[in-house]
């Protein structure tokens, strides 16, 4: 009993910042040289139950490692294809604008020859020869009121031409800037996600090993029974870290009405049996890894950081005692104290807490106590 008590108290979670985990190549030789240690140690001593329960910890810490290295690339990877998609917009943006400016640009061309050549053929009437003429007053003032007219125009066509041609110059300068920086992002989402693939395969080996010190179903409840003590802890801090903000209405008029915080198949359902007498608090869901998970009501995020058997988690505060809790992301979007709205993307599917398969881990809970998520998701 005095060990899983250790192991209890070495799984509890303190504090609220998000952990921000830069993964260079050198740490990450150093974390598959502490995994080698390990695995070298366990096989010398896989007989030891102590010696074993002290590896997992060991492994444990390292998953954490790893997967908080996955989560910097994943956001890095994200965070470029956003880029891309917006350097990709204003491409098009600008492409639509240039055509609308070459088609004005030959209707202007047009306008101000036709003026010219009025102006061409009224040539013999100049102002001398009207003086010379002996012309009545009344017609000289027509005439001149006439060609100021004339000349007015034709100066307005000859800025608006201008105008256009030089809006048409800005516009391929800013096309080529675009362009480059397109070419970059391209280029470094390339160096980003050979990085993201070398840290899942450390994250894979990571697992392998720990499973070895999951060989029995008693091993894998206790795991899951210190897994609830750290989420209970965790639910406890969010209780305290909850205020009272009238702004936030909770979800009792949205029973029924709220969206699921990403699409996919449910896995497991809320109060179904995971093993012994533990069971599900909330609903898996399976869904593609690196899909948006949304929030399924506005708040404030009041937890955001890894959860040991729940990986990278996030909470968040809806008000009227009210919380939702999202598991096992790859990467999260936003950080304690971060306001949030209705279907705004705050983290991606992932498999982090030495999950096999992608999905999502969701909880509603309304003052501490967990509900079944399908009394207020449509």
């Amino acid at each position: 009993m005095s060990t899983r008590l250790l192991v209890v108290k070495a799984s509890i979670i303190a504090g609220f910042m998000m952990l921000c985990f830069s993964a260079n190549a050198s740490d990450l030789e150093k974390r598959q040289s502490e995994l080698k240690s390990i695995q070298s140690q366990i096989n010398q001593q896989q007989s030891a139950l102590k010696t074993t329960s002290k590896q997992r910890e060991k492994l444990l810490s390292l998953l954490r490692s790893d997967e908080e290295a996955i989560a910097s690339a994943a956001k890095k990877v994200n965070s470029t294809k956003n880029s891309l998609a917006q350097i990709d917009t204003k491409l098009t943006e600008l492409k639509q604008r240039q055509d609308e400016l070459e088609t004005l640009k030959v209707s202007q061309q047009q306008t101000l020859s036709k003026q010219l050549s009025s102006a061409y053929l009224a040539g013999n009437h100049d102002y001398t020869k009207m003086m010379l003429n002996q012309q009545s007053p009344a017609t000289i003032e027509r005439m001149l009121a006439y060609y100021q007219y004339l000349n007015k125009a034709r100066m307005k066509s000859i800025n608006e031409l201008k105008q256009t041609l030089t809006e048409l110059d800005e516009i391929k300068v800013s096309q080529t800037s675009k362009q480059k920086q397109l070419t970059k992002l391209v280029a470094e989402q390339q160096v980003q996600a050979k990085r993201l693939s070398q840290e899942q395969d450390q994250r894979q080996r990571t697992i392998t090993e720990l499973q070895r010190t999951l060989n029995s179903k008693g091993a894998e409840l206790e795991q899951l029974q210190i897994e609830e003590a750290s989420l209970k802890r965790v639910v406890e801090q969010a209780l305290r870290a909850m205020k009272d903000n009238p702004s936030m209405e909770g979800f009792g008029k949205q029973s029924g009405k709220l969206k699921w915080p990403t699409k996919g198949r449910v896995s497991a359902s809320f109060g179904s049996q995971r093993s012994g007498q533990v069971v599900w608090k909330g609903t898996m869901l399976s869904a593609p890894e690196g899909q948006n998970i949304r929030a399924v009501s506005g708040g404030k995020v009041i937890y955001a950081d890894w959860l040991r058997g729940f990986g990278l988690v996030m909470v968040i505060d809806h008000g009227k005692g009210y919380m939702s809790l999202y598991g096992h992301a790859q990467t999260l979007l936003k950080s304690p104290g971060d306001m949030v709205k209705s279907g705004e993307a705050i983290a991606l599917v992932g498999r982090s807490g030495g999950q096999s398969e992608a999905g999502l881990y969701f909880e509603i809970r309304h003052k501490g106590q967990a509900v079944d998520p399908a009394k207020y998701c449509r």
